[in-house]
């Protein structure tokens, strides 16, 4: 049987989850009440606006309040963390959100696209060190824990006020974003044969001449000389700036 202090608790809870909806604890003054309620909301509402700004900027701010609103009364956050709120929020969109037709088609990739910087920067994982050596074709790769391949139907690194459009475009956006060396979160578009190859060393590892074969067969592509040499100078570009390392040879750790 629960006690009374449990049955405050879960209809204090309740009420300041979901406001009017719930009457508040018997025991308890509506007015101290209400002081938790405006902290609880406006502290999370508060913590999605600085995570999500570009969503911020672009939704109505009266749609804005009711989505945060929507969010604290109908998920249940699995972590006590602050910082983790984005990553609860992007969760929500995902299995919660109920779209209203004045929404944008884009909102859930946007808010993804702007958690992914916030999520690497605040990362326990490092990027692997600068190879000892120059990367050669039969190089073993490293891929950064930091360093993620994304695709998305719509521009997200494009989107802001004033975008317009309704229909996504034909090709999706694919993009690497990592944090590099100096801890600085870093974003760059890619073809759809990096990203490929991006994903295919990030997911298997490996060396180049491992993992090329497959990735040009699925781009249609010949696995010749000129693609060799070109994907060659992509990798050891991606060494440069920390999207991945190499393994040290045993003449490197002689």
């Amino acid at each position: 049987m629960s006690s009374l202090f449990d049955v405050t608790q879960k209809r204090f809870t309740e009420r300041v989850r979901h406001r009017g909806n719930f009457p508040p604890p018997d025991a308890l003054p509506a007015q101290r009440v209400a002081v938790y309620e405006r902290l609880v909301h406006n502290n999370i509402a508060g913590f999605l606006r600085g995570s999500f700004p570009v969503l911020h900027r672009i939704i109505p701010e009266q749609r804005w309040a009711q989505l945060a609103a929507q969010f604290v009364s109908g998920h249940a956050c699995e972590s006590p963390y602050f910082h983790e709120i984005g990553l609860q929020f992007i969760q929500w969109l995902q299995q919660g959100y109920v779209p209203e037709p004045d929404d944008p088609s884009f909102l859930l990739e946007l808010a993804h696209y702007e958690w992914v910087e916030l999520a690497l920067d605040i990362a326990e994982q490092e990027p692997p060190p600068e190879p000892g050596s120059t990367i050669e074709l039969d190089t073993p790769l490293i891929w950064s824990d930091v360093a993620w391949p994304l695709a998305y139907q719509w521009p997200v690194q494009l989107i802001g006020e004033g975008y317009s459009e309704t229909v996504p475009p034909a090709q999706p956006t694919v993009l690497m974003v990592w944090r590099d060396r100096a801890d600085t979160v870093r974003f760059m578009q890619l073809t759809p044969f990096a990203w490929q190859l991006a994903c295919a060393l990030s997911e298997l590892g490996g060396s180049l001449a491992e993992r090329l074969p497959a990735v040009a067969a699925s781009c249609g592509l010949v696995d010749d000389v000129a693609l060799r040499d070109g994907s060659l100078r992509l990798i050891r570009d991606w060494a440069a700036v920390g999207v991945l390392g190499a393994a040290a040879s045993d003449a490197d750790s002689a």
